[in-house]
């Protein structure tokens, strides 16, 4: 499961959204990612996530 939590202008924090998948690939995160910003979520400051793998572009 993936939880996306943001901090509003007023400094509260919200869910975002969240998922649930087998596993954490770069398919998965990209779909996640989409849907919040098909869902409005723009101006983004700052990401942080734990032990992914880095991938080189091609």
């Amino acid at each position: 499961m993936i939880v996306a939590v943001g901090v509003n202008r007023y400094g509260r924090r919200e869910v975002l959204g969240m998922d649930i998948g087998p596993s954490e690939p770069e398919t998965f995160w990209t779909a996640f990612l989409r849907k919040l910003t098909r869902r409005g979520l723009c101006g983004v400051k700052l990401v942080v996530s734990d032990a992914h793998e880095l991938s080189t572009p091609p």
